[in-house]
This record gives C-alpha cells, structure tokens and sequence, in this order.
C-alpha cells in the first residue's frame, strides 16, 4: 500500500480514457486490502453503461448537470451536488442528462479502472462491439443486463 499523501491537479490528470461516449479518468486507486478508486467521470446527453453488476460497491457524486440513474425498478434523476451510492450486487445503470454532465464515483476496490483500461484499448468508443464489451466485462467480475 502506498502511504505517501496523494495530490492530483487538472494539469496532472492521467489521460482520459474514452469508454462508449464518455470519458472516464482515474484520479485515484488505493492500495493494500481496504483498496479504493476514485474516478472524473462526463459524457454527453444520452451517454451511460447500459444495465449492469458488479462486486464491488460504487458511490456517484454529481457534480455539474443532471444524471438519470436507475437501479433496481427504480429511477432518481441527479442534480449537482447530490450522492448515489450502489451496494455491490445492485443492478444499475446511468444516463447524463441535457447537455451532459460531469461526476466523480468511488469504488470499494480496486479493478474498475483496469476494466475501464480494457475498454479504453480494445473498444471503439464511437461504434462499440457489444459482444466484445460483455467479454471484458465478464472477465473484470461485471455482469452486463439486468
């Protein structure tokens, strides 16, 4: 685990990784067994992961536009300045709203961002294969449908 104190300005960001119409960039992971990540996510209107699970639990902080987020048989449309919080196991799935959005999310672990990694690679953002997405998805621990 790294113990050293972490500071991450815009002018140090990682590049962005551009995953199916949004780009995700990684502020933070966390080391040891109480690992973290913490991620810049924004997108356009309409852009988002279609539904999903995964093993770990995710924290959402809306903090330009709006964010649509379904889980469950549920809908909460986010405004700037509002908290999701996804147990692991929970279905979910978001849509940034008129004209697009920005927010930070938080995993309990580490992973997200070597399957964000993955999709960054292998998969066009402009014309994803789906069926190459669920591969890299399943591989990560993630379940693609509701």
């Amino acid at each position: 685990m790294n113990d050293q104190p972490l500071v991450v300005t815009p002018g140090n960001y990682p590049r962005a990784m551009r995953i199916v119409g949004e780009e995700i960039t990684l502020l933070a992971s966390g080391g040891g067994k109480e690992a973290y990540e913490i991620f810049f996510q924004q997108g356009p209107q309409g852009s988002g992961p279609p539904p999903h699970s995964h093993p770990w639990d995710e924290a959402f902080y809306v903090t330009q536009g709006e964010v649509e987020f379904g889980y469950g048989d549920k809908t909460q449309l986010a405004h700037a300045g509002t908290l999701v919080h996804l147990p692991a196991g929970t279905t979910h799935w978001f849509r940034f709203g008129k004209e697009g959005g920005q927010m930070l999310s938080v995993t309990s672990r580490v992973g997200a961002s070597r399957m964000f990694a993955e999709f960054d690679r292998e998969i066009a953002p402009d014309k994803p294969d789906l069926d190459a997405l669920v591969k890299i998805a399943n591989r990560h621990g993630m379940t693609v449908g509701g």
